[in-house]
């Protein structure tokens, strides 16, 4: 196990292990771990609504906790096959004393991503925090394998939906708002066997500065989390399982993150009492690594 103060967490290598597309998190060894039980909440986010795009398991399902840890009342979406991981979410926001309302959605097709905002505002009266999080990764080593439908597919879920869902959101958030994307370390490096993935992930940073720009005036803030490597279903579901045993092991920390440790810096960007005057920043969260870019 790898220790820093308190916490302890998984070190490299993982067990070896596969699932199919989109991957469940109930069925990972370990578990990630997205308690955060050492995070206390400050109501940094009371009477806030919150709605988490791809917010069942991952990242997506640590940042519903601590959000709902801060006050907020949670929104977010998942695929049909993901109703095991949703489930799961529901109780642990709910645990956190919240409401929490899951969405089923596709959101490569615009007019779900408009009808997810229009539902989670009908839901809970109102829309404070958007957190643009899904996403769909495939390996594929060579370019000739990089079919027009993966490219097509990759792109819809990573990047447009991005811009189809604070669109629909803008009509609903006011000054004070804000909104969070899910970038990568590979958006910023490249990635030689994830050149579709990568390619949204940079085009996920651009629009968070882009963005940031266009809103600033309505006092709108828009930021963006760049991790490295984190312990979902989204690895497991794309790398060959040896792969998957040695993920994150080339970091300094020699492991992966856990979704706990990166959910905390959702928190600080949603949270106008923490990030007030920060808007159009790319947070890496690299595990040591300090030459991102």
């Amino acid at each position: 196990m790898a220790e820093i103060g308190k916490l302890e967490q998984p070190k490299s290598p993982m067990p070896p292990q596969h699932q199919p597309k989109p991957g469940i998190e109930a069925e990972l060894e370990p578990r990630p771990n997205y308690m955060a039980p050492f995070y206390k909440g400050a109501e940094k986010l009371k009477d806030k609504v919150a709605l988490i795009t791809g917010g069942d398991s991952g990242i997506g399902r640590a940042v519903a906790v601590l959000f709902a840890r801060e006050g907020a009342d949670v929104a977010f979406t998942y695929l049909k096959e993901e109703q095991r991981d949703a489930d799961e979410t529901v109780q642990a926001i709910e645990a956190e004393g919240q409401r929490a309302f899951a969405l089923e959605a596709d959101l490569t097709d615009p007019k779900v991503c408009r009808e997810v905002v229009k539902r989670t505002v009908d839901e809970f009266g109102k829309l404070d925090v958007l957190v643009n999080n899904a996403a769909f990764q495939q390996h594929q080593d060579d370019l000739k394998d990089v079919s027009d439908e993966q490219w097509d597919r990759t792109f819809k879920t990573n990047i447009y939906a991005y811009f189809h869902m604070a669109k629909a959101a803008l009509s609903h958030l006011r000054k004070g708002s804000a909104i969070v994307n899910t970038g990568s370390i590979t958006g910023l490096e490249g990635s030689k066997g994830l050149l579709d993935y990568a390619s949204t992930k940079g085009a996920i940073h651009a629009f968070t500065k882009s963005l940031a720009q266009n809103l600033v005036e309505k006092g709108i803030r828009v930021n963006c989390v760049a991790p490295g490597p984190v312990w979902t279903p989204l690895n497991p579901s794309d790398k060959p399982a040896a792969e998957v045993a040695k993920f994150g092991a080339d970091t300094p920390m020699k492991r992966p993150a856990q979704p706990e440790e990166i959910a905390p810096a959702y928190v600080y960007f949603a949270s106008e009492i923490d990030s007030s005057y920060v808007t159009g920043e790319v947070l890496t969260l690299l595990g040591g690594e300090t030459t991102a870019g």
